[in-house]
């Protein structure tokens, strides 16, 4: 029997998987779809149930692949999703996840996201999220790529305190946010929601991640999944078009290293030592 999956609790209070599901990239081939699909509803099964999409992906593909995946089992899923910069006016933010909405064939959205800054003031966006959240479109909203300083920025304008959530570029190769977005986050309740947990597969051609990953008879990236779920207040969301890869993905959960190799990792993937700009993919 499978240890359950820890999870993350938002400052709703809520209580969300620490292991969900990504979809960047998914949507863009009709050829694929079914093996998309087939591995999101795999990953529900097995209580992978935080799917993140966005309308960037694919055009919005990406979302309506999940759309198909959740339909029927809406409740049982925490969605999220992200809306352009571009279109995060007060009008445009609102049209935008009407779009969403359709895409995904759903009534809400669990949690919006900003996906980066852009030129709208943050206030006009929160502006929009807040009427969303009042409008039962969304149940709660968040950023997207944002450092220390843009949360800051973003907690000085009215409503701000009530982002639930930054999702970032995080994993065993890029350490940066370690050093002061990580901590600043956590003692603020803030979880972090990190994307491209195995850098897209870069990660896993790594010499000490795949000599560890064969001591505990796991694979590389259950190791590196493994790093994420050792973090307070941290939510990753792998992709996989393969139900199998799902399944290896969910059983990250059951690696249990030691503190020496814990230490080796560390040597090989050093955390930051000094600030560092925040890295995006």
């Amino acid at each position: 029997m499978r240890d359950p999956i820890p999870t993350v609790t938002l400052p709703s209070g809520i209580a969300v998987p620490a292991l969900g599901q990504g979809t960047w990239n998914m949507g863009e081939s009709a050829a694929k779809a079914r093996d998309e699909i087939t591995s999101l509803k795999t990953g529900l099964d097995l209580g992978m149930t935080l799917i993140d999409t966005a309308e960037m992906y694919a055009d919005g593909g990406s979302e309506e692949i999940v759309g198909k995946a959740i339909e029927g089992r809406r409740d049982e899923v925490f969605l999220v999703s992200k809306v352009y910069p571009a279109n995060a006016s007060r009008k445009g933010a609102v049209e935008a996840c009407e779009r969403s909405l359709r895409r995904l064939n759903t009534d809400r959205i669990d949690l919006y996201l900003l996906h980066w800054r852009g030129n709208y003031p943050l206030e006009e966006t929160v502006e929009a999220f807040e009427g969303l959240k009042a409008a039962g479109k969304i149940e709660a909203w968040g950023v997207s790529n944002f450092d220390v300083d843009d949360i800051d920025e973003l907690l000085s304008v009215p409503n701000g305190g009530n982002v639930a959530a930054n999702q970032v570029l995080y994993n065993l190769g890029r350490r940066g946010i370690e050093y002061d977005l990580l901590p600043w986050c956590q003692d603020r309740s803030i979880p972090i929601m990190a994307y491209s947990p195995i850098e897209q597969g870069r990660l896993l051609h790594h010499p000490e991640l795949i000599r560890i990953a064969k001591t505990y008879q796991a694979t590389p990236a259950q190791i590196a999944l493994a790093f994420l779920l050792e973090r307070d207040g941290v939510i990753s969301i792998p992709k996989s078009s393969n139900a199998q890869r799902v399944e290896e993905n969910r059983d990250s959960i059951d690696v249990d290293m030691t503190d020496e190799d814990w230490a080796i990792l560390d040597a090989a993937f050093p955390p930051p030592s000094r600030k560092k700009s925040l890295e995006m993919l």
